[in-house]
């Protein structure tokens, strides 16, 4: 129904044709979808999270083994909808509670690139059985990765003195009213859909003038399922780019329209959202050099790899 006002709306009323048509209708009809279904899966998340206490995570972790904390940390940033950079200052209260590095950096890889954005997208504009697959690769490159992170000697690299939290960490319980949930859940979709929205309209800006004016051949020629290159150099071109998975996702779309595999697009999508030059230079005021090469070094290994595999069971 939403697609027929939109054709009527374009051709009928803008009397519009050919390429022109084709990115004004992409853009106008994914724009309004992306926004009104992130609204509605926002809320609905975010209702569901008022029943439990981000705090309790910090204080469950304290003591408790590793790779225990990596899973932890990682499914954690499930319902944290930070991007890179804004996932930072949660990394430092990690550590200022005496948790170990690698775990802290299994929530850093996670909360960007596995965040309820993303899952929302995911599915909106590919169904659960992808979303399915990026969800457990997702946490599967944040638990390997923090927990290899974890193997190294690297707490040195912490540049800045991080002031301890010595007593143990206590969590109450959240007692609200259910107008209470209802009210801090839309104000809480509402402060998020007001951060994202310009992302929303940059991706799908994007994305239509590649759905109107960029051949299908020449994305199928440079990152088609032939080229053992693609997914690398799809996380290369990742990497410099800064944005979430509300300004990405729509470019995804697009590209996995024009030929590229999907998994190629998804490790595209996993870099730009889990590693940016935004985060490193953030991260530089924290971290040495060293530390922030070998955590970019990892992750974009593991993407990498997840691409391939991406590939392979989406064929």
């Amino acid at each position: 129904m939403w697609k027929n006002f939109v054709d009527y709306l374009t051709v009928d009323l803008m009397g519009l044709q050919g390429r022109l048509n084709e990115t004004i209708n992409f853009f106008i009809y994914d724009t309004v979808k992306i926004l009104f279904l992130l609204v509605v899966i926002i809320f609905a998340v975010s209702y569901l999270r008022t029943h439990f206490n981000t705090e309790y995570v910090r204080a469950h972790l304290q003591g408790k083994s590793e790779l225990y904390g990596n899973v932890l940390a990682a499914l954690f940033g499930i319902i944290t909808p930070f991007c890179s950079c804004s996932a930072i200052p949660l990394f430092l209260g990690f550590l200022q509670a005496r948790i170990p590095l690698g775990v802290t950096f299994s929530y850093l890889i996670s909360a960007p690139m596995n965040n309820e954005i993303a899952i929302a997208m995911l599915f909106t504009l590919f169904g659960w059985k992808v979303t399915a697959i990026y969800i457990g690769f997702g946490l599967f490159v944040a638990i390997v990765g923090g927990f290899v992170i974890g193997r190294f000697d690297l707490e040195k690299y912490v540049l800045i003195p991080v002031q301890p939290i010595n007593e143990k960490l206590e969590a109450g319980e959240v007692k609200m009213s259910a107008k209470e949930r209802t009210k801090e859940a839309w104000e809480y979709t509402w402060d998020i859909v007001k951060k994202i929205w310009p992302y929303v309209l940059a991706g799908v800006g994007v994305g239509a003038f590649i759905h109107g004016y960029v051949p299908a051949d020449f994305i199928a020629k440079y990152a088609g399922g032939e080229n053992w290159y693609g997914v690398p150099l799809a996380v290369i071109l990742g990497i410099p780019m800064y944005s979430n998975a509300a300004g990405v996702m729509p470019l995804v779309e697009v590209l996995t329209d024009k030929g590229m595999p999907m998994g190629t697009a998804l490790a595209f999508m996993m870099a730009i959202t889990a590693l940016s030059l935004p985060e490193a230079m953030i991260l530089k005021k924290i971290l040495h050099t060293k530390l922030i090469a070998i955590f970019f070094g990892i992750v974009g290994v593991g993407i990498i790899c997840i691409g391939y595999l991406f590939n392979y069971i989406l064929k």
